[in-house]
C-alpha cells in the first residue's frame, strides 16, 4: 500500500457565506456540536477540521472553511496579477496571490479557503439551492477551479419548497461541472452519505477504496442504530406490559395508585425517548415524550387519554368511554379470582369493565381485598406507535437541524390493530421483568430472550 493510500483523504468544504457548510459537516460527522451553525452571515472565520475513522484507521479528514464573500473582486485582482506575456496556470496564479499582501488584508478570508483547498485532495462546493444563480457564485467556482483540485458541488436545502435545483444544474453544467450530489443537511435522504461518497469516488478513482470502506461502515452503523433503537423500544414495552401494582380495594387508594402508575409509565417513556436521542447523537432538548404529536401536528396529547387512542386509530373495547367516565375500570382475572383495575391510565380498560358487568353485581360484591393495576394493551400499542414514529423522524433528521423534532402522525396499522406480539403476553405473567416493579430481575435470560424477539417485531412491523 502506497503512502498516499495510507494517509486519510482530505476534503475542503467550501462555498459562499451562509450556504450550510458547517451544517453539512455536522450531519456527516453526526456531531451537533461541530462548529457554529447560525443564520448570521460569516459565522465561520477560520478553518476547522473533523476526522472520520473506521476500525481505528483515519480514512477521511473534512475541513470547514470560511465563506467566500467577494469572489468578483478577487477574480479581477487575480487577472491583474499576470504580467504582460505571461500565461500562468491556476495554481501558479493563486500561489502569487497568496504570497502577496492582499491575501493578508482585503482577501484574508478567501485566502484561508484557497490555502485549505490547495492542501486538500478535493473540495465539496456547498450550494444553497434556494438562492438564484448569481454572477458571484460563477466567479467563486472559477476562482476555486484555479486550485486544480476535483470539485464536487453539493446542493443543500433541496427539501425547501422554493429550491432552484433545475437552474443550478443547468448553470453547473455550463461551467463543466456535471457531477453533483443532492444532500440536504437538515433533512438528508437515507442514502445521502452513500451517494456523496460514490460521487466523490467517480472524481477520485485513487481514493475509491477508502470511500467504499466509509460507505460500508456508514451502512453498518445505520443498521446497528436501528437494531439498538428497536431493543430500546422493546424494553419499554416489556417494562410496561409486565408492570403490576397491587392496591387495597379502597377508592382513595385506588386513585392514588392509578395516578402513580400513570406517572411511572410517562417517566419510563421519557427515558426511552432520551435514550433514542442519545443513540442517534441528538441533544436531550431536541424532543420530549410529552411533545410527540399524535394528530395534525398537535403537541402535548396525553398518553393516557382515550381520545388520543381514537385519533391514532387504535382499536379499543366498546366500553372504553364508560371506563374513562367511571375513573377506574375492572379486569376480571379469573385464574386468581382477583378483581384487577387494568390501568389504561386515563381510560382504564373500559372494555374489561363491560366484561365484568356481564357477570352481575352479585359476583362483584363477593370479590374483596387486593385489586391489581396493569397497563392496558391499548397503551402498549400507543407507546409502540410513538417510539416507532420518533425513530423514523431521527433517521431523516440532519444534525444541523435546530428546530424541535417534528414527528408525523403514524400511518402504519401494524401496531394499531390485530394481535400484539406474544412476547408482551408472556411479560404479563412475569412482573419481575419490569423495572417499574419492586424487586425486578431484569437480567433473567428469558426476559432478555423476549426483548430480542420483540425487538425483531418492532423492526419488521
Amino acid at each position: 500500500m502506497t503512502d498516499s493510500k495510507k494517509r486519510p483523504l482530505k476534503l475542503a468544504v467550501v462555498g459562499h457565506t451562509n450556504v450550510g457548510k458547517t451544517s453539512l459537516l455536522r450531519t456527516l460527522t453526526r456531531d451537533v456540536g461541530f462548529g457554529e451553525v447560525s443564520h448570521r452571515p460569516s459565522t465561520t472565520r477560520h478553518v476547522e477540521g473533523a476526522r472520520l475513522s473506521v476500525d481505528g484507521e483515519a480514512l477521511l479528514e473534512l475541513y470547514d472553511t470560511p465563506g467566500l464573500e467577494d469572489a468578483i473582486a478577487l477574480l479581477d485582482h487575480l487577472e491583474r496579477l499576470e504580467r504582460p506575456g505571461e500565461r500562468l496556470d491556476g495554481p501558479a496564479r493563486l500561489a502569487r496571490f497568496l504570497d502577496g499582501s492582499e491575501a493578508r488584508q482585503r482577501f484574508e478570508q478567501e485566502a484561508k479557503v484557497l490555502r485549505q483547498l490547495l492542501a486538500s485532495d478535493a473540495g465539496l462546493y456547498v450550494i444553497d439551492a434556494r438562492e438564484p444563480v448569481l454572477a458571484k457564485y460563477c466567479d467563486e467556482l472559477e476562482v476555486l477551479a484555479g486550485c486544480g483540485k476535483p470539485l464536487l458541488p453539493v446542493l443543500n436545502f433541496v427539501s425547501s419548497a422554493n429550491q432552484r435545483e433545475p437552474d443550478w444544474r443547468e448553470a453547473l453544467a455550463r461551467l463543466g461541472l456535471h457531477a453533483l450530489v443532492r444532500f440536504d443537511s437538515v433533512a438528508p435522504p437515507e442514502d445521502g452519505e452513500r451517494r456523496l461518497y460514490e460521487s466523490l469516488a467517480l472524481l477520485m478513482e485513487s481514493a475509491r477504496g477508502q470511500l467504499e470502506r466509509l460507505i460500508v461502515d456508514q451502512q453498518a452503523q445505520r443498521k446497528a442504530r436501528q437494531q439498538s433503537a428497536a431493543r430500546l423500544i422493546a424494553e419499554l414495552l416489556i417494562d410496561c406490559a409486565a408492570c403490576r401494582r397491587s392496591v387495597v380495594s379502597d377508592a382513595e387508594q385506588e386513585q392514588q395508585a392509578i395516578s402513580e402508575l400513570r406517572k411511572a409509565v410517562r417517566q419510563r417513556e421519557q427515558r426511552c425517548v432520551e435514550a433514542l436521542l442519545k443513540l442517534y447523537a441528538f441533544r436531550p432538548q431536541d424532543a420530549d415524550a410529552s411533545d410527540l404529536p399524535l394528530l395534525d401536528g398537535r403537541w402535548g396529547d396525553d398518553l393516557f387519554n382515550p381520545e388520543t387512542l381514537r385519533q391514532l386509530g387504535v382499536r379499543v373495547g366498546s366500553g372504553i368511554a364508560a371506563g374513562a367516565a367511571a375513573g377506574a375500570g375492572v379486569d376480571l382475572l379469573v385464574g386468581g379470582l382477583t378483581l384487577g383495575a387494568a390501568a389504561l391510565a386515563g381510560a382504564i380498560a373500559g372494555g374489561a369493565l363491560q366484561t365484568a358487568r356481564s357477570y352481575g353485581s352479585r359476583l362483584l360484591g363477593k370479590i374483596k381485598g387486593q385489586r391489581e393495576l396493569t397497563v392496558d394493551d391499548s397503551v402498549l400499542r400507543l407507546l409502540a406507535l410513538r417510539q416507532r414514529q420518533l425513530v423514523q423522524a431521527l433517521n431523516l433528521r440532519g444534525h444541523a437541524a435546530m428546530d424541535s423534532i417534528q414527528v408525523a402522525t403514524p400511518q402504519d396499522k401494524s401496531w394499531r390493530e390485530g394481535k400484539l406480539p406474544e412476547a408482551l403476553s408472556k411479560a404479563r405473567a412475569h412482573p419481575q421483568w419490569s423495572s417499574l416493579n419492586p424487586q425486578a430481575k431484569l437480567s433473567q435470560a428469558e426476559r432478555q430472550e423476549q426483548v430480542e424477539v420483540l425487538a425483531q417485531k418492532v423492526i419488521e412491523a
